[in-house]
């Protein structure tokens, strides 16, 4: 069956485009504006922070379709991969403390995890370890199907685990949510505690983030005030705000805010949450040869993207059903996040205005970080 652009994106979690430019004299309000009237994404949502922590949000389209129902100012959304730089950053504290080492195999901290003795903690981090992704072969193209199932972390490993390698390790970048599912269970292994804990006392509470958190065991509600989010399922276009994501538990399970996503990533860059010389490996990349987006290198956990006006941003990007997310902190500070309520390819009609959506995401983060008001 071929996969539709949709069940692509959130098979990845990622998606491989062409970032395009803002045009001249546009405005993060304009940008919004045209994510949900051009690209009739149901809402968008935005906020940048300037390098002194002020913040400013933007908001564009319904809360819920069918109505008049204004978008919450930095509402809260599944905020997807962006899972993956805390996580990463949680394990690179860990580095810092001793730990965990990150050229050591993963088996020597989880024995028998994986086939293949060779494959480190590096190696996870910035996905050359070769494991297959699970996502790929659990049957999110029929997400109606997946949408309530709650799934063990070991369940994950297990679907990566028993599907072909995608190279030897270190050979090449391959996005895989397998990677991060293993450095879950690698930071519960070292602490003896959860992954959700762990984000929440090393990272919310350390730089206060007010409305950022692993949703508990079974639940599938949003907590704080937030837009619905859709997907196409094989029952049509359906509200899927609800579901169980423990599909993406250490990949893809936080929620959070286009502030709080400012917060963290600036945090992270500031140096306030590792050490500089942890960082200064977390900013070590490797070529994604068109596994991303254009011109993206992938680090351990965050991702750097040129910019239209010089320099590159740091960040990472999420995609869920229900909501995509994109954005980072360019080289003056200056923090843009943004999401939709919507995957591309939900409301486009076809696979060619599914990429231009997408691409107008990407614009958004790239016209907010060049300085739109």
């Amino acid at each position: 069956m071929k996969k539709t652009l949709v069940g692509v994106l959130a098979a990845a979690m990622l998606f491989s485009g062409t970032a395009m430019a803002a045009p001249t004299g546009t405005t993060v309000q304009k940008q919004l504006d045209g994510l949900t009237k051009e690209h009739r994404f149901p809402a968008a949502l935005g906020t940048t922070t300037d390098a002194e922590g002020h913040a400013k949000a933007y908001t564009s389209g319904t809360a819920e379709l069918g109505k008049r129902k204004p978008v919450p100012a930095n509402g809260q959304v599944r905020a997807g991969s962006n899972t993956k730089a805390f996580v990463a950053t949680v394990v690179m504290q860990l580095v810092a403390e001793g730990k965990v080492e990150l050229d050591k195999p993963i088996n020597h901290y989880l024995p028998n995890a994986v086939q293949d003795d060779r494959i480190t903690v590096r190696q996870l981090l910035n996905h050359t370890s070769g494991l297959a992704n699970y996502t790929n072969y659990m049957g999110l193209d029929k997400f109606e199907e997946q949408r309530h199932r709650y799934y063990e972390p070991r369940e994950l490993l297990d679907i990566g685990n028993a599907h072909p390698k995608t190279g030897e390790p270190g050979e090449k970048f391959k996005y895989s949510n397998t990677n991060y599912v293993l450095l879950g269970l690698l930071v519960q292994k070292v602490t003896g505690r959860p992954i959700a804990e762990n984000v929440d006392q090393r990272i919310v509470q350390k730089i206060k983030l007010k409305d950022t958190y692993w949703p508990n065991v079974g639940e599938e509600g949003i907590r704080g005030r937030h837009a619905q989010g859709y997907s196409k399922t094989g029952n049509g276009i359906e509200d899927v705000t609800e579901l169980d994501p423990s599909w993406g538990w250490a990949a893809g399970q936080i929620i959070s805010t286009t502030k709080d996503l400012n917060a963290f990533y600036s945090a992270l860059l500031n140096g306030k949450l590792v050490p500089q010389a942890q960082l200064g490996e977390m900013q070590k990349t490797v070529d994604t040869k068109g596994e991303m987006w254009a011109g993206a290198a992938y680090g351990l956990g965050i991702a750097s993207t040129p910019l239209t006006c010089g320099g590159r941003y740091w960040g990472h990007g999420g995609d869920i059903h229900g909501y995509e997310t994109r954005g980072g902190v360019a080289p003056n500070g200056r923090a843009f996040s943004v999401a939709v309520t919507a995957l591309p390819g939900t409301f486009q009609d076809t696979q060619e205005d599914a990429l231009k959506a997408h691409e107008a995401v990407l614009a958004t983060v790239d016209a907010a970080l060049c300085g739109a008001k």
